[in-house]
Protein backbone atom coordinates (compact mmCIF):
# COMPACT_ATOMS: atom_id res chain seq x y z
CA UNK A 1 0.00 0.00 0.00
CA UNK A 2 1.46 3.63 -0.74
CA UNK A 3 1.81 6.10 1.75
CA UNK A 4 2.13 9.84 1.73
CA UNK A 5 0.01 12.61 2.34
CA UNK A 6 -0.05 13.70 -1.10
CA UNK A 7 0.35 10.14 -2.55
CA UNK A 8 -3.16 11.04 -4.84
CA UNK A 9 -1.12 13.90 -6.56
CA UNK A 10 1.39 11.26 -8.08
CA UNK A 11 -2.36 10.46 -10.48
CA UNK A 12 -2.17 12.89 -13.58
CA UNK A 13 -6.08 12.98 -13.91
CA UNK A 14 -6.31 13.55 -10.05
CA UNK A 15 -3.94 16.69 -10.40
CA UNK A 16 -6.27 17.95 -13.25
CA UNK A 17 -9.07 18.07 -11.93
CA UNK A 18 -7.58 18.74 -8.26
CA UNK A 19 -5.74 21.89 -9.95
CA UNK A 20 -9.75 22.90 -11.20
CA UNK A 21 -11.70 22.39 -8.40
CA UNK A 22 -9.24 24.68 -6.09
CA UNK A 23 -9.63 27.54 -8.12
CA UNK A 24 -13.83 26.89 -7.97
CA UNK A 25 -13.81 26.64 -4.73
CA UNK A 26 -12.01 29.65 -4.00
CA UNK A 27 -14.56 31.63 -5.58
CA UNK A 28 -17.48 29.64 -4.14
CA UNK A 29 -16.50 30.70 -0.65
CA UNK A 30 -16.20 34.10 -2.09
CA UNK A 31 -19.65 34.12 -2.86
CA UNK A 32 -20.79 32.52 -0.11
CA UNK A 33 -19.95 35.32 2.31
CA UNK A 34 -20.99 37.60 -0.34
CA UNK A 35 -24.49 35.98 -0.26
CA UNK A 36 -24.65 36.08 3.56
CA UNK A 37 -23.62 39.63 3.73
CA UNK A 38 -25.90 41.44 1.69
CA UNK A 39 -28.56 39.19 3.51
CA UNK A 40 -27.89 40.26 6.96
CA UNK A 41 -26.85 43.68 6.04
CA UNK A 42 -28.31 45.32 3.06
CA UNK A 43 -31.53 43.47 2.42
CA UNK A 44 -32.24 43.31 6.24
CA UNK A 45 -31.54 44.49 9.32
CA UNK A 46 -29.13 41.95 10.67
CA UNK A 47 -31.86 39.75 10.67
CA UNK A 48 -30.24 35.90 11.02
CA UNK A 49 -34.02 34.12 10.31
CA UNK A 50 -33.10 35.76 6.75
CA UNK A 51 -29.55 34.11 6.77
CA UNK A 52 -30.97 30.76 8.00
CA UNK A 53 -33.75 30.61 5.20
CA UNK A 54 -31.38 31.51 2.55
CA UNK A 55 -29.39 28.69 3.65
CA UNK A 56 -32.62 25.91 4.27
CA UNK A 57 -33.59 26.86 0.82
CA UNK A 58 -30.15 26.19 -0.64
CA UNK A 59 -29.66 22.71 1.08
CA UNK A 60 -33.19 21.49 1.20
CA UNK A 61 -33.02 20.42 -2.05
CA UNK A 62 -30.62 17.58 -1.44
CA UNK A 63 -33.59 15.94 0.32
CA UNK A 64 -36.23 16.54 -1.84
CA UNK A 65 -34.49 15.23 -5.43
CA UNK A 66 -32.91 12.27 -3.27
CA UNK A 67 -34.69 9.34 -5.59
CA UNK A 68 -33.13 11.49 -8.45
CA UNK A 69 -29.25 12.23 -7.59
CA UNK A 70 -28.23 9.26 -6.70
CA UNK A 71 -29.56 7.63 -9.25
CA UNK A 72 -27.83 9.92 -11.81
CA UNK A 73 -24.66 9.33 -9.89
CA UNK A 74 -24.69 5.52 -10.16
CA UNK A 75 -25.93 5.20 -13.97
CA UNK A 76 -24.62 8.59 -15.73
CA UNK A 77 -21.46 9.35 -17.13
CA UNK A 78 -20.37 11.38 -14.09
CA UNK A 79 -17.79 13.56 -16.17
CA UNK A 80 -20.43 14.49 -18.28
CA UNK A 81 -22.54 15.18 -15.50
CA UNK A 82 -20.07 17.34 -13.91
CA UNK A 83 -19.60 19.34 -16.67
CA UNK A 84 -23.96 20.29 -16.89
CA UNK A 85 -23.43 21.33 -13.16
CA UNK A 86 -20.66 22.93 -12.85
CA UNK A 87 -21.96 25.35 -15.63
CA UNK A 88 -25.19 25.26 -14.07
CA UNK A 89 -23.89 26.92 -11.18
CA UNK A 90 -22.14 29.13 -13.00
CA UNK A 91 -24.53 30.58 -15.13
CA UNK A 92 -26.68 31.49 -11.65
CA UNK A 93 -23.77 32.91 -10.01
CA UNK A 94 -24.13 35.45 -13.47
CA UNK A 95 -27.39 36.18 -12.83
CA UNK A 96 -27.10 36.96 -9.28
CA UNK A 97 -24.44 38.99 -9.88
CA UNK A 98 -26.25 40.98 -12.36
CA UNK A 99 -28.92 41.65 -10.27
CA UNK A 100 -26.66 43.18 -7.44
CA UNK A 101 -24.76 45.47 -10.07
CA UNK A 102 -27.65 46.73 -11.76
CA UNK A 103 -28.80 47.63 -8.14
CA UNK A 104 -31.95 45.57 -8.61
CA UNK A 105 -31.38 42.83 -6.27
CA UNK A 106 -34.14 41.66 -3.53
CA UNK A 107 -34.41 39.29 -0.76
CA UNK A 108 -36.47 36.95 -2.59
CA UNK A 109 -34.79 37.12 -5.31
CA UNK A 110 -31.50 36.02 -2.99
CA UNK A 111 -34.12 33.14 -1.69
CA UNK A 112 -35.07 31.77 -5.50
CA UNK A 113 -31.12 31.92 -6.92
CA UNK A 114 -30.50 29.90 -3.72
CA UNK A 115 -33.31 27.21 -4.19
CA UNK A 116 -32.18 27.13 -7.77
CA UNK A 117 -28.33 26.60 -6.72
CA UNK A 118 -29.43 24.01 -4.05
CA UNK A 119 -31.55 21.89 -6.82
CA UNK A 120 -27.81 22.08 -8.97
CA UNK A 121 -25.91 21.51 -6.42
CA UNK A 122 -28.02 18.20 -5.58
CA UNK A 123 -26.92 16.63 -8.12
CA UNK A 124 -23.46 18.39 -8.14
CA UNK A 125 -22.66 16.64 -4.98
CA UNK A 126 -23.16 12.85 -5.15
CA UNK A 127 -21.48 12.90 -8.68
CA UNK A 128 -18.52 14.39 -7.57
CA UNK A 129 -17.73 13.00 -4.90
CA UNK A 130 -18.16 9.80 -6.19
CA UNK A 131 -16.00 11.04 -9.18
CA UNK A 132 -12.61 10.72 -6.85
CA UNK A 133 -13.25 6.88 -7.22
CA UNK A 134 -13.16 7.05 -11.07
CA UNK A 135 -9.67 9.19 -10.49
CA UNK A 136 -7.88 7.20 -8.09
CA UNK A 137 -7.69 3.00 -7.34
CA UNK A 138 -8.86 1.68 -4.20
CA UNK A 139 -5.85 2.00 -2.03
CA UNK A 140 -5.36 5.71 -2.52
CA UNK A 141 -9.52 6.79 -2.12
CA UNK A 142 -9.16 7.36 1.17
CA UNK A 143 -6.10 9.89 0.75
CA UNK A 144 -7.89 11.76 -2.49
CA UNK A 145 -11.29 12.02 -0.03
CA UNK A 146 -8.96 14.11 2.09
CA UNK A 147 -6.99 16.05 0.09
CA UNK A 148 -10.89 17.12 -1.83
CA UNK A 149 -11.28 18.33 1.87
CA UNK A 150 -8.00 19.93 2.30
CA UNK A 151 -8.92 22.06 -1.57
CA UNK A 152 -11.98 22.76 -0.08
CA UNK A 153 -10.92 23.91 3.38
CA UNK A 154 -8.14 25.98 1.82
CA UNK A 155 -10.33 27.82 -0.79
CA UNK A 156 -12.30 28.26 2.79
CA UNK A 157 -9.33 30.29 3.85
CA UNK A 158 -8.50 32.32 0.76
CA UNK A 159 -12.06 32.90 -0.62
CA UNK A 160 -13.72 35.06 2.36
CA UNK A 161 -10.65 36.56 3.21
CA UNK A 162 -11.09 37.96 -0.43
CA UNK A 163 -14.40 38.30 -0.37
CA UNK A 164 -14.10 40.49 2.70
CA UNK A 165 -11.78 43.01 0.62
CA UNK A 166 -13.60 42.92 -2.71
CA UNK A 167 -17.15 43.47 -1.02
CA UNK A 168 -15.47 46.69 0.44
CA UNK A 169 -13.94 48.31 -2.49
CA UNK A 170 -16.04 47.27 -5.68
CA UNK A 171 -19.08 45.24 -4.01
CA UNK A 172 -20.59 42.01 -3.61
CA UNK A 173 -21.92 42.13 -7.10
CA UNK A 174 -18.82 41.76 -8.97
CA UNK A 175 -18.09 38.79 -6.10
CA UNK A 176 -20.70 36.58 -7.80
CA UNK A 177 -19.11 37.64 -10.96
CA UNK A 178 -15.90 36.18 -10.52
CA UNK A 179 -17.54 33.17 -9.05
CA UNK A 180 -19.00 32.63 -11.87
CA UNK A 181 -15.92 33.23 -13.95
CA UNK A 182 -13.96 30.26 -11.59
CA UNK A 183 -16.47 27.32 -12.87
CA UNK A 184 -14.63 27.40 -16.28
CA UNK A 185 -11.44 26.08 -14.58
CA UNK A 186 -13.40 23.12 -13.27
CA UNK A 187 -14.80 22.58 -16.70
CA UNK A 188 -11.61 23.19 -18.21
CA UNK A 189 -9.98 20.45 -15.87
CA UNK A 190 -12.90 17.89 -16.55
CA UNK A 191 -12.22 18.34 -20.41
CA UNK A 192 -8.45 17.70 -19.89
CA UNK A 193 -8.80 13.93 -18.65
CA UNK A 194 -7.29 11.05 -20.17
CA UNK A 195 -10.62 9.08 -20.35
CA UNK A 196 -8.95 6.09 -21.07
CA UNK A 197 -6.88 6.30 -17.77
CA UNK A 198 -10.04 6.89 -15.90
CA UNK A 199 -10.93 3.71 -13.59
CA UNK A 200 -13.93 1.39 -15.26
CA UNK A 201 -17.05 0.75 -13.24
CA UNK A 202 -20.21 -1.84 -13.68
CA UNK A 203 -23.29 0.24 -13.37
CA UNK A 204 -26.54 -0.78 -12.42
CA UNK A 205 -29.05 -2.05 -14.42
CA UNK A 206 -31.90 0.36 -14.65
CA UNK A 207 -34.45 0.34 -11.64
CA UNK A 208 -37.03 2.25 -10.41
CA UNK A 209 -36.23 1.24 -7.07
CA UNK A 210 -32.29 2.76 -7.38
CA UNK A 211 -33.20 4.39 -4.07
CA UNK A 212 -35.36 2.38 -1.76
CA UNK A 213 -32.63 -0.58 -2.95
CA UNK A 214 -29.83 2.08 -1.29
CA UNK A 215 -31.68 2.78 2.12
CA UNK A 216 -32.39 -1.21 2.51
CA UNK A 217 -28.53 -1.26 1.93
CA UNK A 218 -27.95 0.76 4.71
CA UNK A 219 -30.84 -0.54 7.06
CA UNK A 220 -28.89 -3.67 6.79
CA UNK A 221 -25.58 -1.98 7.83
CA UNK A 222 -25.43 -0.83 11.62
CA UNK A 223 -22.14 0.67 11.08
CA UNK A 224 -23.31 3.04 8.08
CA UNK A 225 -26.92 3.74 10.41
CA UNK A 226 -24.06 4.54 12.89
CA UNK A 227 -22.02 7.33 11.62
CA UNK A 228 -25.70 8.50 9.62
CA UNK A 229 -26.85 9.41 12.43
CA UNK A 230 -23.76 11.16 13.93
CA UNK A 231 -23.38 12.92 10.81
CA UNK A 232 -27.40 14.12 10.90
CA UNK A 233 -26.89 15.36 14.18
CA UNK A 234 -23.83 17.15 13.77
CA UNK A 235 -25.04 17.91 10.20
CA UNK A 236 -28.21 19.69 11.10
CA UNK A 237 -27.13 21.88 14.43
CA UNK A 238 -23.21 22.19 13.92
CA UNK A 239 -22.17 22.49 9.88
CA UNK A 240 -24.29 26.34 10.18
CA UNK A 241 -21.40 28.04 10.11
CA UNK A 242 -22.41 31.09 8.32
CA UNK A 243 -25.22 32.00 10.59
CA UNK A 244 -22.64 31.12 14.26
CA UNK A 245 -19.88 33.21 12.56
CA UNK A 246 -21.91 36.13 10.86
CA UNK A 247 -24.12 36.96 13.66
CA UNK A 248 -21.22 36.80 16.06
CA UNK A 249 -18.94 38.81 13.92
CA UNK A 250 -21.83 41.73 13.37
CA UNK A 251 -24.02 41.47 16.82
CA UNK A 252 -21.44 40.76 19.32
CA UNK A 253 -18.40 41.91 18.01
CA UNK A 254 -19.80 44.89 15.79
CA UNK A 255 -17.41 43.97 13.06
CA UNK A 256 -17.37 44.51 9.07
CA UNK A 257 -16.96 42.26 5.84
CA UNK A 258 -13.27 41.85 6.47
CA UNK A 259 -14.22 40.82 10.30
CA UNK A 260 -16.45 38.02 8.93
CA UNK A 261 -13.76 36.82 6.41
CA UNK A 262 -10.95 36.94 8.99
CA UNK A 263 -13.33 34.96 11.36
CA UNK A 264 -14.54 32.35 8.47
CA UNK A 265 -10.73 31.89 7.59
CA UNK A 266 -9.87 31.07 10.62
CA UNK A 267 -12.26 28.34 10.59
CA UNK A 268 -10.73 26.93 7.18
CA UNK A 269 -7.20 27.25 9.07
CA UNK A 270 -8.77 24.09 11.97
CA UNK A 271 -10.17 22.95 8.71
CA UNK A 272 -7.22 22.40 6.69
CA UNK A 273 -5.05 20.95 9.53
CA UNK A 274 -7.47 17.91 9.96
CA UNK A 275 -7.87 17.54 6.09
CA UNK A 276 -4.63 17.04 5.98
CA UNK A 277 -4.29 14.99 9.09
CA UNK A 278 -6.80 12.13 7.30
CA UNK A 279 -5.07 12.27 4.35
CA UNK A 280 -2.12 10.93 6.21
CA UNK A 281 -3.97 8.32 7.83
CA UNK A 282 -4.09 4.95 5.47
CA UNK A 283 -7.84 4.32 6.69
CA UNK A 284 -10.37 6.24 8.92
CA UNK A 285 -10.34 5.07 12.28
CA UNK A 286 -12.63 4.72 15.12
CA UNK A 287 -10.87 7.27 17.18
CA UNK A 288 -11.03 9.99 14.46
CA UNK A 289 -15.20 9.63 14.14
CA UNK A 290 -15.84 9.64 18.27
CA UNK A 291 -12.67 12.09 18.83
CA UNK A 292 -13.86 14.55 16.23
CA UNK A 293 -17.35 14.88 17.37
CA UNK A 294 -16.69 14.98 21.06
CA UNK A 295 -13.90 17.91 20.43
CA UNK A 296 -16.26 19.64 18.19
CA UNK A 297 -18.81 19.71 21.01
CA UNK A 298 -16.07 20.84 23.44
CA UNK A 299 -14.75 23.53 20.13
CA UNK A 300 -18.19 25.28 20.41
CA UNK A 301 -18.49 25.34 24.15
CA UNK A 302 -15.05 27.08 24.28
CA UNK A 303 -16.13 29.54 21.47
CA UNK A 304 -19.95 30.54 23.12
CA UNK A 305 -17.85 32.34 26.52
CA UNK A 306 -14.64 33.74 24.25
CA UNK A 307 -14.90 37.44 25.29
CA UNK A 308 -13.18 38.65 22.16
CA UNK A 309 -12.87 38.30 18.24
CA UNK A 310 -9.40 36.94 18.68
CA UNK A 311 -9.76 34.25 21.29
CA UNK A 312 -13.29 33.71 19.23
CA UNK A 313 -11.30 33.14 16.41
CA UNK A 314 -8.51 30.69 17.85
CA UNK A 315 -11.79 28.21 19.04
CA UNK A 316 -12.98 28.30 15.53
CA UNK A 317 -9.85 26.89 14.63
CA UNK A 318 -10.68 23.87 16.91
CA UNK A 319 -13.69 23.67 15.79
CA UNK A 320 -12.55 23.43 12.27
CA UNK A 321 -10.25 21.08 12.65
CA UNK A 322 -12.31 19.13 14.41
CA UNK A 323 -15.69 19.18 11.99
CA UNK A 324 -13.43 18.28 9.15
CA UNK A 325 -11.62 15.67 10.97
CA UNK A 326 -14.97 14.02 11.61
CA UNK A 327 -16.58 14.77 8.06
CA UNK A 328 -13.61 13.64 5.94
CA UNK A 329 -13.81 10.39 7.90
CA UNK A 330 -17.34 9.38 7.83
CA UNK A 331 -16.82 10.11 3.95
CA UNK A 332 -14.24 7.57 3.58
CA UNK A 333 -15.40 5.32 5.89
CA UNK A 334 -18.44 5.02 3.54
CA UNK A 335 -17.20 4.85 0.46
CA UNK A 336 -14.40 3.05 1.35
CA UNK A 337 -17.17 0.21 2.92
CA UNK A 338 -19.99 0.51 0.63
CA UNK A 339 -20.42 -1.97 -3.09
CA UNK A 340 -19.12 0.56 -5.80
CA UNK A 341 -22.73 -0.11 -7.58
CA UNK A 342 -24.10 1.07 -4.59
CA UNK A 343 -21.94 4.08 -3.57
CA UNK A 344 -23.76 7.00 -5.54
CA UNK A 345 -27.04 5.58 -4.14
CA UNK A 346 -24.87 5.80 -0.41
CA UNK A 347 -23.03 9.12 -0.86
CA UNK A 348 -26.59 10.81 -2.28
CA UNK A 349 -27.89 9.58 0.97
CA UNK A 350 -25.31 10.64 3.13
CA UNK A 351 -24.71 13.97 1.81
CA UNK A 352 -28.76 14.82 1.76
CA UNK A 353 -28.37 13.77 5.89
CA UNK A 354 -24.96 15.88 6.22
CA UNK A 355 -26.49 19.41 4.32
CA UNK A 356 -30.67 18.38 3.86
CA UNK A 357 -30.85 18.54 7.59
CA UNK A 358 -29.97 22.43 7.31
CA UNK A 359 -33.32 22.93 6.30
CA UNK A 360 -34.29 21.94 9.97
CA UNK A 361 -31.42 23.49 12.18
CA UNK A 362 -30.73 26.62 9.76
CA UNK A 363 -34.09 28.48 10.81
CA UNK A 364 -33.89 27.15 14.64
CA UNK A 365 -30.31 28.17 14.85
CA UNK A 366 -31.25 31.69 13.27
CA UNK A 367 -34.26 31.82 15.77
CA UNK A 368 -32.10 31.28 18.92
CA UNK A 369 -29.68 33.73 17.74
CA UNK A 370 -32.13 36.40 17.02
CA UNK A 371 -33.92 35.71 20.20
CA UNK A 372 -31.55 34.54 22.84
CA UNK A 373 -28.64 35.93 21.02
CA UNK A 374 -25.64 34.19 18.87
CA UNK A 375 -23.69 32.72 21.99
CA UNK A 376 -26.90 30.78 22.95
CA UNK A 377 -27.18 28.95 19.50
CA UNK A 378 -23.38 28.18 19.92
CA UNK A 379 -24.42 26.00 22.69
CA UNK A 380 -26.97 23.96 19.87
CA UNK A 381 -24.06 22.93 17.96
CA UNK A 382 -21.91 22.14 21.17
CA UNK A 383 -24.46 19.81 22.09
CA UNK A 384 -24.53 18.39 18.75
CA UNK A 385 -21.13 17.18 19.08
CA UNK A 386 -21.39 15.07 22.26
CA UNK A 387 -24.80 13.88 20.81
CA UNK A 388 -23.09 12.72 18.13
CA UNK A 389 -20.37 10.74 20.16
CA UNK A 390 -22.76 9.65 22.27
CA UNK A 391 -24.28 7.78 18.89
CA UNK A 392 -20.66 6.22 18.06
CA UNK A 393 -20.51 5.11 21.63
CA UNK A 394 -23.38 3.26 21.20
CA UNK A 395 -22.70 1.77 18.24
CA UNK A 396 -19.35 0.54 19.92
CA UNK A 397 -20.43 -1.24 22.71
CA UNK A 398 -23.55 -2.53 21.32
CA UNK A 399 -22.00 -4.22 17.44
CA UNK A 400 -18.46 -4.33 18.50
CA UNK A 401 -18.57 -5.04 22.24
CA UNK A 402 -16.45 -2.69 23.04
CA UNK A 403 -15.44 -3.20 27.03
CA UNK A 404 -13.05 -1.70 29.71
CA UNK A 405 -10.49 -3.28 31.07
CA UNK A 406 -7.21 -2.50 33.63
CA UNK A 407 -4.02 -3.79 33.35
CA UNK A 408 -2.96 -2.86 36.63
CA UNK A 409 -3.96 0.57 36.90
CA UNK A 410 -3.69 1.45 33.19
CA UNK A 411 -7.03 1.51 31.81
CA UNK A 412 -7.54 -0.57 28.11
CA UNK A 413 -10.70 -0.67 25.71
CA UNK A 414 -11.11 -3.68 23.60
CA UNK A 415 -13.05 -4.04 20.42
CA UNK A 416 -14.71 -7.08 18.65
CA UNK A 417 -13.12 -7.59 15.28
CA UNK A 418 -15.57 -5.83 12.54
CA UNK A 419 -17.50 -8.57 10.75
CA UNK A 420 -17.00 -9.10 6.77
CA UNK A 421 -17.96 -6.95 4.36
CA UNK A 422 -19.86 -7.36 1.13
CA UNK A 423 -17.75 -8.60 -1.60
CA UNK A 424 -16.30 -5.29 -4.19
CA UNK A 425 -15.81 -3.27 -0.44
CA UNK A 426 -12.64 -2.22 1.53
CA UNK A 427 -11.97 -2.34 4.96
CA UNK A 428 -13.68 0.97 6.22
CA UNK A 429 -12.91 1.84 10.00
Amino acid sequence: MRTGTFRSLRNRNYRVWALGAIVSNVGTWMQRIAQDWIVLTQLTDNNATAVGIVTALQFGPRVLLLPLTGYAADHFDRRKLLVATQAGMGALALGLGLLCILGHVQLWHVYGFALALGAVTAFDAPARQTFVSDLVDEDDLSNAVALNSTSFNAARMIGPAVAGVLIAHIGAGWVFLINAATYAAVIASLGLLQLDALRTRTRPAGSRTGLVDGFAYVWRRPDLKAMFLMLFLIGTFGLNFAIYISTMAVTVFHGDAGQYGFLTSMLAIGSVAGALLAAGRARPTVTALLGGAAVFGLGFCLAAVMPSQWLFGLTLVLVGLSAQTFTTSVNSAVQLSTDPAMRGRVMAILMAIALGGTPIGAPIIGWVADTWGPRWSLGIGGASGFAAALVGLHYLVRHRRLRLRFDGARPRFTLQPRPPRPPGTSEGT
